[in-house]
Order: structure tokens, then C-alpha cells, then sequence
């Protein structure tokens, strides 16, 4: 019987891992990936983690990685098929899909979120190298250059606003004429000069050389870019927790920044979990925050 079970090895997982074992609990990671690090091993550049500016992700990554081996972590690599709760002793059941069974005191779920992709061409070519799916990463590296945001959501707008201090020009293209974002944030889109609107609009595909240089859309109109933004939403990695715990709608677990969930024992932290800012940062700050509210549970329930 473990103390703790973490599931993900991303930035929310491994923080986690380490206030764990800080707390003298016995942790396992397991992680779908051979020493995974989570999406920022997919980041071209880091520039707003504090204290390590101007990191590559993979490189950030790593360095997460060998703290918490430095510290002991155990770590399992395998898919988790199946989480359930035995009510009676008050304790976690994990299955894998090479038939392992683990069982643990607690767990934290910290699997995190994936970005929605328009699954266009030239999308995959150009991922981090002209493609980005965050603004508030990745605008800096766009200063004085043309961008477009593709999305109608707060976020899409957002992007789009937070892009216009920085770039000379920014594209809003959008597939309907209308936007879901609040009505505020749609008229501050509007008033930015530097900012075009291109609606009912879809991109066709992203074109470039090595980086990306500019954007067809469905009807043959080009724009010349130097880098697109796309905010289509993301997708939370929660398919096996159906049943399990309380999810909202779009499939985020509810949980505050203490990583506390509907169901005694069961934690998450980093992007998997309801919440407004998905960085690199909140997730370190979420799987402190879960492991120690998951230390004191263990503490309080079974001594």
C-alpha cells in the first residue's frame, strides 16, 4: 500500500512528487511516456517561468525531472485504464494496461489538458516553429511582426488583444460572423487599430519554409504572417475518470487551487483541473498545493 499515487509526470505531477516525498509520504509517478516532462517538453521557448527565462521547454522539463529523481521519486511507465475507490478501507485502486495494480492512501491526478488542433495542413510541420497554441508563451517572440489568432472564444479574443501590444499587426480569423466572447472584450477587439477581422473564415492551410510565412484560407485568400496563434480550446486527459469524480461540462475536474475534489483522498492539480490561467507556473503551484492537502488527508484519515 503506497502513500501516494501520481498520475502525469508534467510539470503539475513532478512538483507534486517532490512536496510528496518532502513530507516523508511514499510517492509513485506513473507516467504514459518513458521520462515524460508533460507538453512544455513541446515548447520552442520559455520566457516567463521565474528565474529561468529564455529556457527551451525540453530543457525546463528535464530540470523538473532530475529534481525529483534527485529526491527519490519512483516512477512507473504505463497507462492507467481504470481508477477506483474501495469505500470500505478508504484507499485508491489503479490498473494499468499491462495488468499492474497499484494501490495508494491517496492520489493526485495531474494529466493535464491537450490543445485542440484544426488538423490542417502544415499544422504539425510548423508546431513550434510558427504554430503556437499560447499567446501569453509565445507572443514575445513575435514583437514587431504580423500574427493571426484563430478562434471566437474569451480566449481567441484575449490572444488577439494581447497580441496587439506586442505585434505590428494581428489577424482575428474566425469561421462565424459573430463571436462568443464577452460582449466588453468584443468591443475592445474592435477598437484595437491594429487588429483586422476576418470572419466567416477558415484557415485551409498553414504555409512556410522552415517557419511559417503565411496562412491560406478556405477560398483561396492568403495572408502573409509570421507566426499564427491558434485558441480553439483544449481537451482535459480525463477519459478514464467518467464515474470517478466530479467533472464539469467540458470535462475539467472541479477543483480549487488546494486540488480538493468531490471525493475524499482524490486530488488534482495543473491543467486537468477547472481554472483560468493554464502556465507552467500554476501547474508547479498546483501539485504543491495538492500533495500537501493530499499529506494532510492521509494524516487526518489514517494516522
Amino acid at each position: 500500500m503506497l502513500d501516494l499515487i501520481i498520475i502525469g509526470s508534467g510539470p503539475a505531477g513532478l512538483s507534486a512528487a517532490i512536496y510528496g516525498i518532502r513530507a516523508n509520504l511514499d510517492v509513485l509517478v506513473i507516467e504514459k511516456d518513458y521520462e515524460g516532462t508533460g507538453q512544455i517538453a513541446l515548447s520552442s521557448k520559455v520566457d516567463n517561468y521565474l528565474g529561468l527565462p529564455g529556457l527551451d521547454g525540453y530543457s525546463m522539463g528535464e530540470k523538473f525531472r532530475e529534481h525529483a529523481v534527485s529526491f527519490g521519486v519512483n516512477f512507473l511507465e504505463a497507462t492507467v485504464t481504470e481508477i477506483s475507490q474501495d469505500e470500505k478501507d478508504n484507499h485508491w485502486i489503479v490498473k494499468t494496461a499491462s495488468g499492474e495494480v497499484k494501490e495508494s492512501k491517496a492520489l493526485i491526478y495531474a494529466t493535464g489538458a491537450v490543445h485542440r488542433h484544426l488538423g490542417v495542413p502544415g499544422e504539425k510541420t510548423f508546431d513550434a516553429k510558427g504554430v503556437s497554441y499560447c499567446a501569453t508563451c509565445d507572443g514575445a517572440f513575435y514583437r514587431g511582426k504580423t500574427t493571426a489568432v484563430v478562434g471566437g472564444g474569451d480566449t481567441a479574443l484575449d490572444d488577439a488583444l494581447y497580441l496587439s501590444g506586442l505585434c505590428e499587426k494581428v489577424y482575428l480569423i474566425h469561421r462565424r460572423d459573430a463571436f462568443r466572447a464577452a460582449e466588453i472584450t468584443v468591443n475592445r477587439v474592435k477598437e484595437k487599430e491594429n487588429i483586422e477581422l476576418v470572419l466567416n473564415s477558415q484557415v485551409e492551410e498553414i504555409l512556410g519554409d522552415e517557419r511559417v510565412n503565411a496562412v491560406r484560407l478556405v477560398g483561396g485568400r492568403t495572408l502573409d504572417i509570421n507566426g499564427i496563434f491558434i485558441a480553439a480550446g483544449s481537451v482535459p486527459v480525463t477519459g478514464v475518470l467518467d464515474g470517478v469524480v466530479e467533472l464539469n461540462p467540458a470535462g475539467y475536474i472541479v477543483a480549487d487551487e488546494t486540488g480538493v475534489t468531490n471525493k475524499p483522498g482524490f486530488f488534482a492539480a495543473g491543467d486537468v483541473r477547472t481554472k483560468e490561467l493554464r502556465q507552467v507556473v500554476t501547474a508547479v503551484s498546483d501539485g504543491a498545493n495538492a500533495a500537501t492537502s493530499a499529506a494532510h488527508y492521509i494524516e487526518k484519515t489514517f494516522g
